[in-house]
């Protein structure tokens, strides 16, 4: 792991302006059962409606609460745990489209399927996450959105949540899925939600923190901030806010359930583009703001998130650049869980073709922050002796039994000469994953859930769409 982009002194001047503002701004609650529990717990009234300041000892009081570490596992039963510092795993991103053919289209629950599937084929995916699918109402999506991606991935699964009572159901889902497990013991499923920055959590929000509480499952704990536009310019400023933003959060997490474990995240940090008026995700200044809420995270003694993005509308250089400029900064600062991988377009796009290039990418970032273990056998001093000036070491068994830890393998990238190339049709990056692409979509589906999961989970979903109106 690289030196901290923050110093201890640093971060604590940050959270000192952190908590002056929870103190003394306060954070605007939209749900009166949330304002009462955090005025029981010493909050009091401050000048704008549904607004509560809140004191220094309830923050630090609940940051102590929280566990060090989270777990998440897959269905397969590979267990996750992490915290401060790394490592880092990696999962998808969410949207609203899906990019095909250097256009995009509304994304919907077919769109979900072909991208879990590409996913679940990934071998550095690590996680897959919801999205919104349009051929159903908005508060049916996520429900729906899960069933699809548990059918066609054994891999983590994070669903975006767009209702409370869509978080009560994806819990039943996710008893399912466990197989019988505790969800507290077998974490297939984690939840989160993001405040409106600044200092505002939506009533969905805290409904969420409250229909998830009571099973152990992490929660992500999402700052949005725009630096610029609803935070201040400068980083330092932004993460002030951003470290309110979150520590308001986790308060309500924990004062809903003591000891849940929460994940960190102020690493869906924004920068305004003053000239243009996008908002920013793969720029410099998020990476070094997502980078820095690790350092924070490690202050707090607790997981870390962020996300690795691109503004590009298709899969071409600059979104493989700012995709990897983005993940190799967080991953090589500590940041334990990252998001985005087959993101285009400020994340409001997914792309089959960009996750399979993200995969990719994610491995060679794996190897990068891997380093260079200097050992006997690594320094390999008994072969130079050995060999002394013939260059013979191809057929050492030295190299047999270390090359394929030292030297990544790389399907995707180019590593061929020019006529062999030019043979294989001159193709780039792109093309080459729309091939890949379209390999794993050409094989036969296996079905990630038994019958009886599949028939149980229906039931789950035609008993949510029936309460919101939406037929079965």
């Amino acid at each position: 792991m690289t030196p901290p982009l923050l110093r201890a002194e640093d971060c604590a001047r940050i959270h000192e302006a952190s908590l002056d503002v929870l103190e003394t701004v306060g954070v605007r609650v939209d749900d009166a059962e949330a304002l009462a529990l955090l005025k029981r717990n010493g909050a009091t009234d401050a000048t704008g409606p549904d607004t509560v300041r809140l004191p220094r000892g309830l923050a630090r009081d609940c940051l102590s609460s929280c566990p060090r570490t989270a777990r998440v596992t897959d269905r397969q039963d590979r267990l996750r745990e992490f915290g401060p510092g790394g490592p880092a795993i990696f999962w998808t991103g969410n949207a609203l489209y899906v990019a095909r053919d250097n256009q995009r289209e509304e994304l919907r629950t077919g769109d979900l399927a072909e991208l879990t599937r590409v996913a679940d084929a990934c071998p550095e995916i690590d996680g897959m996450v919801g999205t919104s699918v349009a051929d159903f109402p908005p508060p049916a999506r996520d429900v729906v959105g899960f069933r699809e991606m548990a059918r066609n991935t054994a891999k983590h699964l994070r669903p975006c949540i767009f209702t409370p009572q869509g978080a009560s159901s994806i819990v039943e889902m996710g008893k399912v899925l466990a197989g019988g497990a505790s969800l507290r013991d077998r974490p297939v499923v984690s939840f989160g939600y993001s405040i409106v920055s600044p200092l505002h959590w939506t009533s969905t929000g805290v409904g969420v923190m409250r229909n998830t509480a009571g099973h152990g499952l992490p929660l992500m704990i999402n700052s949005e901030p725009m630096g610029g536009g609803t935070a201040p310019v400068t980083l330092a400023g932004c993460l002030v806010l951003a470290n309110a933003d979150t520590l308001s959060g986790i308060v309500i997490a924990q004062l809903l359930e003591r000891g849940r474990p929460v994940i960190y995240n102020v690493g869906f940090a924004h920068v305004l583009d003053m000239a243009t008026g996008v908002a920013l995700t793969g720029a410099p200044e998020n990476a070094l703001l997502q980078s820095a809420g690790a350092d924070l995270a490690r202050f707090h003694n607790m997981p870390s998130a962020s996300w690795m993005s691109t503004e590009s509308m298709i899969p071409d250089a600059q979104a493989a650049a700012e995709t990897m400029m983005t993940g190799l900064a967080h991953a090589a600062w500590g940041v334990n869980v990252v998001w985005g991988a087959g993101n285009l377009e400020s994340t409001l796009c997914m792309s089959a073709e960009k996750l399979v290039i993200d995969d990719e990418l994610i491995g060679s970032i794996r190897r990068f922050v891997r380093g260079i273990p200097v050992n006997d056998e690594t320094l390999a001093l008994d072969v130079i002796r050995e060999l002394g000036h013939r260059a013979d070491f191809l057929s050492h068994e030295h190299t047999l039994a270390h090359f394929q830890e030292e030297i990544r393998h790389s399907p995707l990238m180019l590593r061929s000469k020019r006529d062999a190339w030019a043979r294989n049709g001159s193709r780039d990056m792109s093309e080459r994953a729309a091939e890949r692409v379209r390999e794993i979509l050409s094989r036969a589906h296996e079905p990630h859930v038994s019958p009886e999961q599949e028939r149980e989970l229906t039931r789950i979903v035609d008993h949510h769409l029936a309460s919101i109106g939406a037929g079965g």
